[in-house]
């Protein structure tokens, strides 16, 4: 049986690898796409702290005597390509950034469940040293998370308030349509 973990174990190391390389070309893009100054720092933090994520993950396989790489994680690609989407959308301003936040949770998310999962399988197959690099990480999402969280908190408000400015302008421009075509 614990060789069976053993496995899946790899296997789902592997997959986070490959996730993470993935990442390492999409942050780029989510921090040029971002409007405001604290989220796309935030993207480009993200990006120096995947790039450690990656070399610890190496540094497991170095231990494990296996090669990181072989795995396509599906998962990573489809919140990658969702994202994608989302920066292809004609959204401005705050409302690209909430956005943004929306698509960068959604992996934060992934990648705490992911991590958690192979956290606790090194520990159960006795990986003391992958315990507490995986743990780093993983505590290194959630940080990220919480911070995406607190960011919200103020871009949300602002995509609220230029959609209601937006929406404003449109009836403005409505009713003096509708004045100027009464009037004549």
């Amino acid at each position: 049986m614990e060789n069976g973990l053993k496995e899946l174990y790899i296997d789902e190391l592997r997959d986070l690898f490959d996730a993470e390389n993935q990442l390492l070309k999409a942050l780029p893009k989510m921090a040029k796409a971002a409007t405001s100054e604290q989220l796309r720092s935030g993207f480009e933090e993200h990006l120096e702290q995947t790039q450690e994520h990656v070399q610890r993950l190496e540094q497991i396989f170095g231990e494990l005597g296996e090669k990181p790489a072989g795995k396509k994680c599906k998962g990573m690609q489809g919140l990658i390509a969702e994202g994608k989407e989302m920066m292809e959308e004609d959204f401005e301003g705050a409302l690209m950034d909430a956005a943004l936040i929306s698509a960068a949770q959604r992996v934060e998310h992934y990648e705490i469940a992911a991590y958690g999962t192979v956290r606790t399988y090194a520990g159960i197959l006795g990986e003391e040293d992958a315990v507490s690099l995986l743990e780093e990480t993983l505590e290194e999402e959630k940080e990220t998370d919480q911070k995406l969280t607190e960011i919200a908190k103020t871009i949300n408000f602002e995509a609220e308030s230029e959609s209601g400015e937006e929406q404003s302008e449109k009836e403005e421009t409505s009713h003096r349509k509708a004045r100027s075509a009464r009037a004549s």
